[in-house]
Formats: C-alpha cells, sequence, structure tokens
C-alpha cells in the first residue's frame, strides 16, 4: 500500500509530530530536490525515501499521516557541487535535520562522511560518491508532550546570583553519594546528593558546559580521546545523548527536561553555555553533517573573493552566517525552544562576538542584538556574552549593548595580577572590585553586567594558578603548544603537589585572597566547578580532550579541601546576607562634606584617604576600601530604602606584612573582624579594633572588618 504523501506547511521547521502525523519542512536555498530517508532502526540500510514534493519560500516540506513520535530520519539533499561558488551539495550524504530534537547513534569518522574524494588531486573539488549513511547519526521526531507539574521560571535577579560553571559529566561521575547509574547525566546532575551540594554550597544558577549535540573531533577520536569540553556543536536542539542515563532513543530529551524540573524545584536556575558562533563541520576540508550539504552558502560565511573557503573568527574553521535571516531565524528558533520547550533561564553566548559581526567589524547594532532585544521570551532572560572572538577587533569587554552581561575578562586578569604581586594594579584593582564602572555605567548598564570570575573551565584551576609556574599540557598531545600561557607566575619554588608546609599554607591562603576578592566584588560572582573542592588538572590548562581522571571532580576531600569547601560555602551565604558586597547600583561619586556619607572611600596605610596621584604609584600595593552600608537606597526594588553594616575591606598583596590604621570615620565605633585569610575559618571570637588602632596585614593577605549599623 503506497504511503499518502501530503504537501504540509514551511512552517515549522524541523519534524513536527501532531499525534496524527508529522510535517517535515527543511529550509534550502540553492537545492534543486530533497530526499526524507524514514528507518526503521540506526542501521537499516534500506530506508524509505521521500522526495519533498513542495517548496514555498526555499523551504522544502511535506506532511506524512501516520507517522509516529520516534521515527528516524534524515536528510540527502541535491544541487551543485561546485565549491569555487560555494556550492557543496552531495546526496551521496546522509544529513542531520538542523531542527532535529533528538539525535540516535554517533558519528563514525571511518565511513565516507566527507563530500570530496581524499587525495584526490584537486583536493575538495571532486565529490565523494560513497553512501555515508551507515557511518551517520539518525535524526528523531520528537515528542513534546512532558508534565512541568506547574514549573515557572525562578527569575532570581542577576544581582543577588551565584553562578555555577559546571560540566554535566565532570560533575558526577565519581560522586560516590551519586547512584552509579546516573553519574555522569542530566538525572545526576539533578540527583538528591548533587542538590544537596549546590544547595550547602549557596549558589544559585548552574551554568551548563555545552550540551547540545557536538562532535569528538577526528584528530583526537586518532589520538584516543575526546572533545569534552563540547565546543564543537553539530546540532543546536538536540540534547547531547552522552549526557543521557535513559540512552539516545529520544529519551534523553525528558530526562534533561525532568533534569531542569527538579533543579527548579530547589531553586537553582539553568543556563546554558551555547556555542552559536560555529559549528563541527570545520573548514572547507571538513566532513558533511548537516549545514553544509544543506545550503552550505546559506549557513556559512565564506570568503567574498573565493567562496570555496570560510571566513573564520572562531579558530575552528567556519563561522556560522548570522547575517542571513534564515540562520538569525535558525539561532532565535533555538533558543526560544530551550526557553520554552526545555524551561531553561539563561544562556553564556561563546565567543559572541562573533554573532555580531555584519560585514567585518563587530557590530552592536547588529540583527542579532536587535532580534534578541525585542523577543518578548528571550529579552526577560539572563543574557551572558564571552565578549571576544579570534578576529581582527573581537575583544569586546563593556561594549555589548543593555540587556547583556559580560564574562569580565579584565576582572579575571587584574585581580590576578594584584595578587601576583605586579606593580601598577591598585587604579584598576578598584574599577574592577566596584562592579567595572569604567566599563558598563556609560551605557545604561548595572554592576551586575559584570560577571566576575577568577578562574574557568578554560584556563588553570585555582588550585593548579597558585601551584603552577607553567601550564603542562603533555597528555593533550601537542608538545605542550596547546593552551595559554595563564601570567600568573610569582616564581614559586616548587611545582604542583609538595610536603613543604609554608608552601601549602601559602597557596592556600592565596586561594582565599582569590575567593575573598571574587565575592566581596560588585558584580555577578562565577565559581568554575570544582574550585570549591581545591580541584586540580596536574597542571593543565587546556584540558579540552580530557575526559578522564584530570577533568572529573574528585570527591574525595581530605581535611584541608574540606576547609576550603567550608570556607567558600561562609563566603557565599556571607555576601547574599548583605546587600552592600551586590548593589543593583554604582557607587555614587559625588563631592561630600563628611567622608562617613561617602558611599564608598580608598584609603591608605596610614588610614588616609588616597590621593588622586598616588593611584598609578607603582610601589602602592596595598589599599583598603571602606564600604557603607546606609547609602544603599533601594537595592531590592523594596518599598523602603534598605541599610546594612559598614565594611573595611583591607588588601595587602605585597610579600611583606603591612601595617594598617583603621580610618578615625566615627571615632567610637568599634569593627569586628570577618574574614582573615592567614584562617581558613571566618571570625566568631568577637575580636574588633577601634579607630586609630592598627592591624597588621599578613603578606599576600586580605582582612574584612564590619561595624554593625543596627541590623
Amino acid at each position: 500500500m503506497a504511503r499518502a504523501i501530503l504537501l504540509g506547511k514551511p512552517y515549522p521547521q524541523g519534524a513536527t509530530w501532531d499525534g496524527s502525523g508529522v510535517n517535515f519542512a527543511l529550509y534550502s536555498e540553492n537545492a534543486t530536490a530533497v530526499e526524507l530517508c524514514l528507518f526503521s532502526s540506526l542501521d537499516d540500510k534500506n530506508p524509505e525515501v521521500i522526495r519533498l514534493p513542495e517548496q514555498t519560500s526555499f523551504v522544502w516540506h511535506c506532511y506524512l499521516p501516520g507517522v509516529q513520535a520516534g521515527q528516524l530520519y534524515a536528510y540527502r539533499v541535491y544541487g551543485l557541487y561546485e565549491p569555487s561558488k560555494g556550492l557543496r551539495f552531495n546526496p551521496a550524504k546522509l544529513l542531520i535535520d538542523p531542527y532535529a530534537v533528538a539525535i540516535c547513534g554517533a558519528v563514525n569518522w571511518k565511513a565516507p562522511i566527507f563530500p570530496y574524494q581524499i587525495g584526490a588531486a584537486e583536493e575538495d573539488l571532486k565529490p565523494d560518491k560513497r553512501d555515508s549513511a551507515w557511518g551517520m547519526p539518525k535524526c528523531i521526531v520528537g515528542n513534546p508532550h512532558f508534565d512541568w507539574e506547574g514549573d515557572r521560571p525562578l527569575k532570581i535577579p542577576l544581582s543577588d546570583s551565584v553562578i555555577y560553571e559546571v560540566h554535566v559529566k565532570g560533575f558526577s561521575f565519581r560522586k560516590p553519594d551519586v547512584p552509579p547509574e546516573l553519574r555522569g547525566t542530566y538525572a545526576g546532575l539533578a540527583s538528591e546528593a548533587s542538590i544537596r551540594h549546590f544547595k550547602s554550597l549557596g549558589v544559585t544558577a548552574v551554568e551548563l558546559m555545552p550540551i547540545h549535540d557536538f562532535l569528538d573531533d577526528k584528530h583526537l577520536v586518532d589520538r584516543g580521546l575526546k572533545n569534552y569540553w563540547g565546543y564543537n556543536t553539530t546540532n543546536f536542539f538536540s540534547p547531547a545523548a552522552r549526557y543521557s542515563a535513559s540512552g539516545d532513543s529520544g529519551s534523553q530529551v525528558a530526562e534533561f527536561k525532568s533534569a531542569v524540573k527538579t533543579l527548579h524545584r530547589h531553586g537553582l536556575e539553568v543556563i546554558l553555555d551555547v556555542v552559536y558562533n560555529h559549528t563541527s563541520e570545520g573548514n572547507h576540508l571538513g566532513p558533511m553533517l548537516s549545514f553544509r550539504g544543506v545550503d552550505n552558502l546559506t549557513y556559512y560565511r565564506v570568503t567574498a573573493d573565493n567562496p570555496r573557503f570560510y571566513m573564520d573568527y572562531t579558530g575552528t574553521g567556519n563561522t556560522l552566517n548570522v547575517r542571513h535571516p534564515q540562520v538569525l531565524r535558525l539561532i532565535m528558533d533555538s533558543l526560544r525552544y530551550w526557553a520554552t520547550e526545555m524551561h531553561v533561564d539563561g544562556f553564556r553566548f561563546d565567543l559572541a562576538a562573533a554573532l555580531a559581526r555584519e560585514l567585518h567589524d563587530v557590530d552592536r547594532l547588529s540583527a542579532f542584538f536587535d532580534v534578541i532585544y525585542q523577543d518578548p521570551i528571550l529579552s526577560q532572560l539572563k543574557l551572558i556574552a564571552e565578549p571576544w572572538d579570534v578576529g581582527e577587533g573581537g575583544y569586546q569587554v563593556g561594549k555589548f549593548p543593555v540587556l547583556w552581561a559580560e564574562w569580565n575578562g579584565k576582572y579575571r586578569d587584574t585581580v590576578r595580577r594584584y595578587w601576583k604581586g605586579d606593580a601598577g594594579q591598585l587604579s584598576d584593582l578598584a574599577h574592577r572590585l566596584m562592579g567595572s564602572s569604567d566599563l558598563y555605567q556609560h551605557d545604561g548598564r548595572r554592576p551586575f553586567a559584570s560577571i566576575n570570575f577568577v578562574t574557568a573551565h578554560d584556563g588553570f584551576t585555582l588550585n593548579d594558578l597558585v601551584s603552577y609556574n607553567e601550564k603542562h599540557n603533555e597528555a593533550n598531545g601537542e608538545d605542550n603548544r596547546d593552551g595559554a600561557n595563564d601570567n600568573y607566575s610569582w616564581n614559586m619554588s616548587v611545582e604542583g603537589a609538595t610536603d613543604d608546609p609554608k608552601i601549602n599554607a601559602m597557596r592556600e591562603r592565596q586561594k582565599r585572597n582569590f575567593l575573598a576578592t571574587l565575592f566581596l566584588s560588585q558584580g555577578v560572582p562565577m565559581l568554575s566547578g570544582g574550585m570549591e573542592i581545591s580541584r586540580t588538572q596536574n597542571g593543565n590548562n587546556n584540558a579540552y580532550c580530557q575526559d578522564n581522571e584530570i577533568s572529573w571532580l574528585d570527591w574525595n576531600l581530605t581535611e584541608c579541601k574540606q576547609a576550603f569547601l567550608e570556607f567558600t560555602s561562609n563566603l557565599i551565604k556571607f555576601r547574599l546576607d548583605h546587600p552592600n558586597f551586590h548593589r543593583r547600583k554604582f557607587f555614587q561619586d559625588r563631592s561630600i562634606r563628611h567622608p562617613e556619607d561617602a558611599d564608598v572611600l580608598w584609603l591608605r596605610p596610614d588610614g588616609k584617604q588616597m590621593a588622586d596621584e598616588e593611584w598609578d604609584q607603582g610601589w602602592q600595593r596595598c589599599l583598603g576600601v571602606f564600604l557603607n552600608g546606609r547609602t544603599l537606597g533601594d537595592v531590592n526594588l523594596s518599598a523602603q530604602p534598605v541599610t546594612d553594616d559598614d565594611f573595611l575591606l583591607l588588601l595587602n598583596c605585597y610579600y611583606e606584612p603591612v601595617d594598617f590604621s583603621i580610618p578615625e570615620l566615627e571615632s567610637d565605633r568599634k569593627w569586628e573582624f570577618v574574614i582573615d585569610t592567614r584562617n581558613t575559618a571566618f571570625e566568631k571570637s568577637g575580636k574588633s579594633v577601634r579607630a586609630g588602632e592598627s592591624i597588621t596585614l599578613l603578606e599576600r593577605s586580605l582582612v574584612l572588618l564590619r561595624a554593625s549599623n543596627g541590623r
């Protein structure tokens, strides 16, 4: 009996099941024909082939009655193979639907997945006509039905957020109190043991490293490695099945939804690290998996003088063509899908500057920003940019428009240089401590536009930052040439683990210095997963390909690691309890008659205010900051102004102790010790000092003092 084939509709794109059948729709502007292949199993060698009968506004479509959710499918797209003109159609290559919501199977690099004849004299100019279907994953028709049980967005203000950057597998794969069958999965991330850690730590959001379906690069597979980080996207709608405890038959979608629902139930938001700047198909010599074969000229930016080659602002071989309306639509459809169907709370955009390139330069008025700004759903989410790419003029820290927060690379660099002991850092440090007003105040943004971090997935862990002079990436198989030099070295006499108590004490104090600085700064703090338990990668600062013990969190906590975990959780709780450290507005720069009425005062070790000419004097290494808790204003959007305690933050990055005089703001006030990074615990002894008295700051240490305002 012949199958009924109806014309269907061009929208929505993808495979849409309505309970009675499926509408298939695929955009290809330059194709001459499109075939839909229906597979009975992943290794089905004789799929049912249906030529799509209709094209509307470059969308090829049909409706198949009786097809059910769970059906496996893929495409073959016909057209010219003329790479010199940017046309690379090859119907011998099976293609993943760019709008597929789930994917079954994995790419087999031994299959003929390259569209050209490898080794031919003309390189990529001669097409390969071998069928790639046996080595390609298949798409799955999704079932949209899921019981969210009333789940709603938490809408935690960004100013009150503490973000925890985490790898889904690495977090729980070695966690002994997570059930073995759930370790390293979405379900494991939302397990009782994982949530107990998040809640006791005090974070408000988990930022998941890429979970869009991604590819393990051939050069890694050939060396027995994997793309662990996942910044190599193949599809922007499908959650990676490698993180699913329930397999890759489509249930990975429901498992991810269940994880989000559970995390929300416990007050934790979910932010996705998304990679819309490039795909896993690489440069002109890369494989044909999806976009390249569907319509190369639509989806990728090619060079104007020779469209055989790609513009590469990402360092990966290609750049997505966000200037094209279809590609912009694809990205927006993907973002809305994850927001509305998967209930995520925000996005961190990898190499976001690449998305804003109209012709060549990064343009803050680009269509990408405009479309998000007017979107009633996306504009209300947490939008975080990695504000750079690898192209010319790509470093755009402080230049993204309103609604956007940014990974503040200048914060990271300044704080590292200061605690290293570099000269001339005080002026820049002051800006970073106060929310980087020099970067964000001029364009209508607030302190929470600054996502502050000291370490992230890329680079040394915090423990390694204070333990290694040089990177040690030998396990990556690139002769230690990969990965940037983190520019932190403070001439440690011993690298890595040591039994020397003096060296270990200095390292632990430096870790507390970094952490205390992070959580006592205005802006939004971000922890790199495992920082709180002193995670080490043994000096590897580019562990993107290490899906093993180098990257996985080690939950075997020594007494020292447990103490650092407690210090971290105490810091987070203290920050969230005191609005003085997460103000919604920048400190006011105003002329005042009485210093005690200032929002903030900058102090020298003698207790006097810093003079303008002293900020850039290289010998200055010690700084005091007075934070007035009585000038907060309406920080929580409440009807009544909010007040807090007053604080004195004292920092000494010098290699010798420094005596610091308590300023005479109000002579009868008592300043209680809260934090002294020479110790692992918060002060509970009631130890205090008064105005005019002096305290000794240990070399490379931080002290926080508090004067109560009757809270």
